[in-house]
């Protein structure tokens, strides 16, 4: 036991690497697997293709910015005792490892999705094991990645900025080892925002362009063969939903265990690792997360055609989940000193355990509830079903109705939870329910992940003419990947929410303040800004959909017109047409976005100051949070009304399917949907991390509190003057 106490700092990053040869050996799986007869290949190729094509695209351009970013970083790094140069390298080494991250996922779901459908062909069992296991691949090699990378660079950190020195573990000398290691996460949520925003253009501008000519104006199926933006759609399911959800979660996983550290700084803590308990306890659940994640994806599986899907998923999600709160248990207890102080708030270790039990009840439940406001067979879908009878109009209504009453439980769930776990533990409780939350996230995104394949399975299918038997399985696969993908988002914006609060307290402290006081108009002023900046976002994310969704259109209908031939299939489409559009779009569109969410909080703070700074983050984390649950829940309750008329839905005892009016309102409102669920709803959690973490890295920069060395004082009835080094500066009217 003594062996491992004193090792056990060395033990999270090893944990990575298991992990990562676990992905190989999943991912060598996969490689074995048929991948079909020729035609199915050759098309899977054009996806493959088209999806690295976008990618290298996406990489050339983010290179610029990295570079940019990590010479300011490096300067900024210099100019305060707290930082150093090196946040440039720790800044770029996550910037990689966040796209190292989002390629892992989509090079295994573009070899993934053609070997599901040739499982297909034999059995559900056999296609469902193929499609979860690649993702899982995904889930296991992004975590791990995070693991390794943050494990691996805080002993760095921890070696030359305290030991090395000498230094206090709660005081500057930790600081800076953090600060610097915030680096890291700056550069994962950045890449993880341009992937994320950029892929989702890609794929909504394909979809949208798709259905509105193919389904509605040709009348043919989804992923059709002689729909020249087929390709160009099931590209964007990698792209979009793989990559861009992979490095989303990458980020998301960092953010919240750097959030934890930061504040466990704070802890005066007698243990028996030095002082740092508080803050190692999180990568350690992170830790055993991952490992009980990877156990439980073998509890997923079924053996007959006629068996639940949903519920092998459920399986193995509450297995990890289960798992992970057992094994808390005794972490927590062998790892934290039984009493700690944090501001001024005291709690116990048992405290600090039932705080990660709340986050996992909190992301269980959010799961739950997202499920069932998207889910086929269930009132908030039916409701859009019944109200398609009456038209386009009515089916919008239905959906937007349908993803505002969304919010209600998931806001009082997440404010239950936010109240729980301060109780238990103050701030710090916050954070390691946000850890506990994100424990399970290989398990989460393995599930997440399996969905995309499953669609570009049965795209592939179709267009290969294959027996309905293959499409009814992958459709089978897909309609439950429609709803996983939506819980997975609901779970993002749900961690999103208590790691902004935890990076939110570690800004007050950082910044100097001791509160964010709305009664000062300079600090509400900034409240409103903040709760504009998601709406601003949403905007620009679905206007730049409609842009290059209307120069997919014309692409589509212009083959159609001048291509004689296509849908007697004697002529082929042009498909790399659709993909340069779709590519070149959402390279070109994903700058404004992310420059809003980078450069925001760096001119209020460095304008206004700390104060009004927290009154925009305060403002930001609360209106994204709703944008985020009420556009991801509504795009996926429209989905899947579109996606029940394919096997039948009775309205007012007369039975509708597809190319019935009832189903073209659907696919209108799924139209509308898509950039909702897929574009900017899933963005909003990155959105508000991201501006939290910039925050944290320019506290030090703009910090007013006691690091300053106040001389004299003198005070007026009209203001405060704080004589600093003999300067005046006013800092408050």
């Amino acid at each position: 036991m003594e062996l491992l106490q004193n090792n056990l700092i060395y033990l999270i990053p090893i944990i990575g690497i298991i992990a990562l040869l676990i992905m190989a050996s999943k991912s060598a799986w996969i490689n074995k697997q048929d991948a079909g007869d020729e035609n199915m290949q050759t098309l899977a190729g054009y996806i493959a293709d088209g999806a690295m094509a976008f990618l290298k695209a996406e990489w050339k351009v983010l290179s610029y910015f990295v570079v940019i970013a990590a010479v300011l970083l490096a300067y900024s790094g210099t100019l305060i005792e707290t930082s150093s140069w090196v946040i440039a390298v720790s800044f770029i080494i996550g910037a990689f490892t966040s796209a190292l991250a989002g390629y892992i996922g989509m090079n295994i779901a573009t070899k993934a999705n053609v070997r599901t459908t040739q499982a297909a062909r034999t059995s559900l069992s056999k296609a469902l094991k193929v499609s979860f296991t690649a993702g899982s691949v995904m889930g296991i090699g992004v975590v791990g990645l995070a693991i390794l990378g943050l494990g691996g660079l805080f002993i760095v950190f921890y070696q030359i900025y305290v030991i090395n020195t000498g230094g206090e573990v709660n005081g500057l000398a930790m600081q800076k080892a953090l600060e610097v290691l915030a680096g890291f996460s700056l550069g994962a949520e950045s890449i993880a925002l341009f992937a994320r925003v950029g892929g989702g253009i890609y794929t909504k501008a394909a979809d949208v362009g798709a259905d509105l000519v193919g389904k509605v104006e040709a009348g043919i199926p989804e992923d059709d063969v002689r729909n020249p933006a087929t390709i160009a759609d099931n590209v964007g399911d990698n792209v979009g939903d793989v990559a861009g959800m992979g490095a989303d979660l990458f980020g998301s996983f960092v953010a919240t265990l750097l959030a934890t550290m930061v504040l466990g700084r704070e802890i005066q803590s007698i243990d028996n690792f030095g002082g740092i308990a508080p803050i190692l306890l999180p990568m350690v659940i992170a830790g055993l997360g991952l490992i009980f994640s990877i156990i439980s994806t073998f509890f997923v599986r079924i053996k007959q055609e006629t068996d639940s899907v949903q519920n092998a998923l459920n399986l193995g999600n509450w297995s990890s989940i289960i798992l992970t709160a057992i094994a808390s248990f005794f972490a927590v207890k062998w790892i934290m000193p039984e009493n700690m102080v944090l501001r001024g708030y005291e709690f116990t270790s048992t405290d600090v355990f039932s705080a990660i039990i709340v986050g996992l009840i909190v992301g269980a439940l959010m799961s739950i509830i997202t499920e069932y406001y998207t889910s086929m067979g269930k009132r908030p879908v039916l409701s859009i079903i019944k109200q398609s009878s009456t038209g386009h109009a009515t089916n919008i209504i239905g959906g937007l109705s349908v993803g505002m009453e969304s919010t209600v439980l998931p806001i009082l769930v997440l404010a239950g939870g936010i109240y729980g776990s301060y109780h238990f533990a103050g701030f710090y409780g916050v954070a390691i329910a946000a850890a506990g939350m994100m424990a399970t996230t290989a398990m989460q995104l393995a599930i997440d992940a399996f969905g995309p394949v499953a669609d570009n399975a049965g795209g592939i299918a179709e267009m290969s003419q294959l027996p309905d038997e293959v499409r009814n399985r992958t459709d089978n696969l897909d309609a439950v990947g429609n709803t996983t993908a939506a819980t997975g988002k609901g779970f993002a914006i749900a961690s999103a929410a208590l790691t902004s609060l935890a990076l939110f307290a570690a800004f007050v402290g950082l910044a100097g303040i001791d509160k964010i006081d709305i009664y000062n108009a300079d600090v509400l002023a900034g409240l409103f800004v903040g709760a504009m900046i998601p709406f601003i976002f949403s905007a620009l994310c679905i206007s730049a959909v409609g842009r290059a969704a209307m120069e997919m259109v014309k692409e589509v209908r212009r083959q159609f017109r001048e291509i004689p031939g296509i849908m007697e299939y004697k002529a082929k489409p042009e498909y790399d047409k659709c993909v340069a559009i779709s590519t070149k779009a959402s390279i070109r569109e994903m700058m404004m976005p992310g420059a809003i969410a980078l450069l925001v909080p760096i001119i209020v703070g460095f304008t206004f100051g700390p104060e009004v700074l927290g009154g925009l983050l305060a403002g930001v984390t609360v209106s994204g949070v709703l944008m985020g649950m009420f556009q991801s829940n509504a795009g996926g309750a429209w989905d899947n009304a579109k996606k029940s008329f394919e096997k039948g839905v009775e309205i007012d005892g007369a039975m509708h399917y597809k190319n019935s009016e009832p189903h073209k309102a659907s696919v209108t409102g799924d139209t509308v949907g898509d950039p909702f669920k897929d574009t900017s709803g899933p963005s909003m959690n990155i959105l508000i991390k991201l501006m939290s973490i910039v925050s944290l890295i320019i506290a030090p920069h703009i910090n007013v509190g006691p690091n300053h060395e106040v001389k004299n004082i003198k005070q007026d009835t009209q203001k405060v003057i704080i004589i600093e080094n003999s300067e005046p500066k006013i800092v408050r009217y």
